[in-house]
């Protein structure tokens, strides 16, 4: 089974080394004992589902989309009838090229708060050789 590093669970998660630290202080995270600490692959995949989950609030809507990523704009070019918008969500950075009315009319901005929802037929995953 895979494990990972403090500062590679870390980087995975978004978050700092520290706040790892944190978690498997608390109990959060479990450790394989190994030394330095590693966290279980299983361990981390099921926290970061745990910490993706993000609680519904009133503007939810139902969709059959199940890739939300959540995050913050980071920047908007506009070019005539299109434009592009990056979303910077966690350690991803997502990109959407939609209308330049599509992007006024949602008021997006740089420092906006955004959710990108990606709906695709093919998913490609691809793993480092080991």
């Amino acid at each position: 089974m895979a494990s990972y590093k403090i500062s590679e669970a870390a980087r995975l998660l978004g978050v700092s080394d520290d706040t790892v630290r944190r978690w498997v202080d608390a109990g959060v995270l479990p450790t394989t004992g190994a030394s330095p600490a590693e966290i279980p692959g299983d361990a981390l995949a099921a926290h970061a589902v745990e910490l993706a989950a993000a609680p519904a609030d009133a503007g939810d809507v139902l969709s059959s989309a199940r890739n939300r990523f959540v995050g913050l704009v980071t920047r908007v070019q506009l070019d005539g009838v299109m434009a592009q918008v990056d979303i910077q969500s966690g350690p991803h950075r997502v990109v959407s090229l939609m209308s330049s009315e599509a992007v006024r009319e949602l008021g997006l901005e740089p420092g906006s708060l955004a959710v990108a929802v990606i709906k695709a037929t093919t998913v490609i995953v691809e793993a480092p050789k080991g």
